[in-house]
């Protein structure tokens, strides 16, 4: 049992080495003896736990994947309000990005071009969006003209903006600017009828529950 723990915590300081230095080097550029030495273990531990670098990255990618994951079902399930799932969603996806180095590693991953058509952690959170922006136009939540395809289009593109500009400056992630964000989106979005109920900082239990 102890060499399992053991084995375990070796698995997880590889994934965050390795996520670290991939968000710092890229794909391409990153060597396992920079991650092993970060992690602070032998190139032969990094080897027993992961073949090669394609598979450690595929690691950090299933984590963050996991993430967004645990983001969204907990987003959705705080909030019957299908808009104001998204917006708690995107509060706390920006806050991972700037506090949780697998998170950040996996969607640096994500866009690397080295990486292209290996990822499916953007398109896991472009698929919540746009089943959560369907939900609400079938109850009616959205402006009159706006499809649900036409919204999901917009968040997914500025919150993969953000994402990329937040990688060399970490003022763009925090919760004023997607706060501000959402001011100024959610007017044109969502239907008179719901608007005046949604919270553009995010929910009471999201806030409650953020770092940021």
């Amino acid at each position: 049992m102890v060499k399992q723990e053991r084995a375990a915590r070796t698995r997880q300081a590889l994934i965050q080495a390795a996520a670290a230095v991939f968000a710092e080097e890229g794909f391409v550029t990153a060597s396992l003896s920079t991650i092993s030495g970060r992690a602070g273990v032998s190139n032969g531990a990094l080897h027993f736990h992961f073949a090669n670098k394609s598979m450690l990255a595929d690691a950090v990618e299933a984590a963050a994947t996991e993430a967004v994951r645990r983001i969204t079902e907990a987003a959705q399930a705080r909030q019957g309000e299908p808009l104001q799932a998204v917006v708690d969603a995107t509060h706390a996806l920006m806050n991972g990005l700037a506090h949780d180095i697998v998170l950040r590693g996996g969607f640096e991953l994500a866009g690397d071009n080295a990486r292209r058509g290996e990822s499916s952690l953007r398109a896991h959170w472009q698929r919540w969006v746009e089943d959560t922006l369907r939900r609400a136009q079938d109850e009616g939540a959205l402006a009159e003209g706006v499809s649900w395809a036409d919204g999901a289009r917009i968040i997914v593109a500025a919150t993969a903006g953000f994402e990329v500009l937040g990688g060399d400056d970490a003022s763009w992630l925090s919760r004023q600017n997607i706060t501000r964000f959402w001011e100024v989106i959610l007017p044109s979005l969502a239907g008179r009828r719901d608007l005046h109920g949604l919270v553009s900082a995010g929910s009471k239990q999201q806030v409650n529950g953020s770092e940021q």
